[in-house]
């Protein structure tokens, strides 16, 4: 009697996520793998967490976390703002934060700026429950370079969301004192900016240096932070610069049905604990 084990396919995708440190995840199905003019564009499907885009081996989104990530960055400015009403989106081409951000009715015009459409057709095509804001009405969805675009705009808007991939290369000026004075120049008098700041565990000199860097422009800058389990670490940083109003207060409700987000999480995620409090120093 033959009793060879029989053979099974075996694919896994593996993020080294530092140095010394990799995240494994097995794969049913690779559903897109190609090049753009900016970036390696990977779609697949895993067991764990279902549909995930990597752009040049790093996770950006899965199906089955994303919500952890998108409504802090939509839900925690856009709750602590009075009223918010233009709203801009730098980066987040998935359309995950631009989903959370249009359920709430006072946003009147949502414009995301993604440098790479092909991120944002792929996107489109397999990732439906994340990608389903793209083509609302109050979307305006441009493919630039929203280094470039923001300089044109003086006081347009209420929020600016920066949902950036990781600090290198083309993304590496989100996180410096001139593109935060550009977007300060960008907001109304009472406007405010949340951008996603790395791991305090993984990317220490990224969460200091871009507080710092924020920090040289706006008069408020807060850091608060929350769990994603996909990205370095599991522990994730989000500092919101404003000009006027301050972040951690909540001024209005959430929708309906957040999964993450509630008013006690938005209080408890400015409870930084004393490593982070003493990073920040």
């Amino acid at each position: 009697m033959d009793i060879r084990k029989k053979r099974v396919n075996d694919l896994w995708f593996t993020e080294e996520q530092t140095s010394n440190m990799k995240l494994s995840l097995r794969l049913s199905e690779v559903l897109l793998n190609k090049s753009s003019q900016y970036q390696d564009i990977l779609l697949v499907e895993t067991q764990e967490y279902g549909r995930m885009l990597v752009l040049d081996g790093a996770i950006q989104i899965t199906e089955r976390d994303e919500f952890f990530y998108s409504e802090m960055m939509a839900h925690v400015a856009l709750c602590s703002h009075p009223s918010p009403r233009r709203v801009l989106i730098i980066g987040g081409g998935d359309g995950a934060t631009l989903r959370e951000v249009l359920r709430h009715g006072s946003v009147e015009m949502a414009t995301l700026v993604d440098i790479d459409e092909e991120v944002i057709d792929a996107s489109r095509r397999f990732l439906p429950t994340i990608s389903v804001a793209l083509d609302d009405p109050r979307a305006d969805v441009r493919p630039m370079d929203a280094m470039e675009y923001i300089k044109s705009c003086r006081g347009e808007y209420d929020v600016v969301i920066v949902d950036s991939t990781d600090p290198v290369e083309f993304a590496a000026g989100l996180f410096r004192a001139p593109f935060y004075r550009d977007v300060f120049n960008a907001l109304k008098e009472d406007g405010m900016i949340v951008a996603q700041t790395e791991s305090p565990i993984s990317d220490t000199h990224v969460v200091k240096g871009a507080f710092r860097e924020m920090q040289s422009v706006f008069p408020i800058v807060k850091i608060c932070w929350g769990v994603m389990p996909t990205y370095p670490s599991g522990m994730w940083t989000y500092t919101i610069g404003s000009r006027m109003h301050d972040p951690a207060a909540v001024r209005r409700p959430a929708p309906d049905g957040t999964k993450y987000y509630t008013e006690d999480m938005h209080r408890a995620a400015f409870t930084i604990p004393p490593f982070l409090r003493d990073l920040l120093k």
